[in-house]
């Protein structure tokens, strides 16, 4: 079982931050070191895992030689362009943390706020960052709407309550996925598919900053149209879980 991965990890690694890569060359280091500096002060163990996503700019040789010098740094690379979905679940089943965070590699995502997500998980399984109170400062208007619709359409076909679906800044303990069936673009629903196997999820205001370098990978069709036969999909999957408690075991 796929899942099995996500049970033990042997490791004393704490957190694993998970990023997918697609020519973000010119984000990576600042990235890199703006995680540092949020989680060093932590006196916590953590790993940053990238996957690159075939990038066709010079992300693999930078991440190459970034990894060569910084141990926390793993990296990996795909054989060819996959997609955010595959990258991200391809970095949570290499990460060896109990706590497993996601985050964009594009800076939109802020590490400054890494500790506030950390620090939710005490009241919650998992914690998914919102941009509702900060993202008109760093998208345009159709961004925003779009968003908002997205939101409203995703909340309701599928009886959610998640403010910002289509932030993949999250922060959750690594048992959370450890039944989860991944499919492509599930990166979008994986508040819910992680409330269906029993877990707890909360959300946190987090900061969002406009994008300096590299170029957007999404538009009104990915974040609503595009997505729609998968929203059908889980909310199908939610009318059909099976759900059991054992209560007693012999032998």
């Amino acid at each position: 079982m796929v899942g099995e991965n996500f049970r033990v990890t042997n490791s004393a690694t704490e957190i694993s931050v998970v990023l997918p890569c697609h020519n973000e060359q010119d984000n990576i280091p600042p990235l890199v070191t703006a995680i540092r500096q949020a989680l060093d002060p932590l006196n916590r163990a953590y790993e940053i895992v990238i996957t690159d996503d075939h990038s066709s700019d010079g992300s693999w040789a930078l991440l190459q030689k970034m990894a060569a010098a910084e141990p926390r740094l793993r990296a990996q690379r795909f054989e060819r362009q996959c997609g955010q979905s595959a990258a991200l679940w391809a970095g949570m089943k290499a990460a060896r943390g109990q706590i497993i965070v996601t985050l964009d590699a594009d800076l939109q995502n802020d590490p400054a706020d890494l500790p506030k997500l950390l620090a939710a998980l005490s009241r919650a399984d998992c914690v998914c960052g919102s941009r509702v109170e900060a993202r008109g400062q760093g998208d345009g208007f159709v961004r925003v709407a779009s968003s908002k619709i997205a939101n409203w359409v995703r909340n309701k076909l599928s009886g959610e309550t998640i403010t910002d679906a289509g932030c993949c800044y999250r922060a959750f303990k690594r048992e959370c996925i450890a039944d989860v069936k991944f499919f492509n673009g599930a990166h979008r629903f994986l508040p819910t598919l992680i409330k269906m196997e029993g877990f707890t999820v909360t959300e946190v205001a987090i900061s969002h900053h406009p994008r300096t370098a590299g170029e957007a990978h999404y538009g009104v069709w990915n974040r609503l149209f595009k997505s729609f036969g998968d929203l059908l999909a889980v909310r199908w999957m939610k009318k059909r879980v099976i759900r059991f408690k054992v209560v007693e075991r012999v032998n």
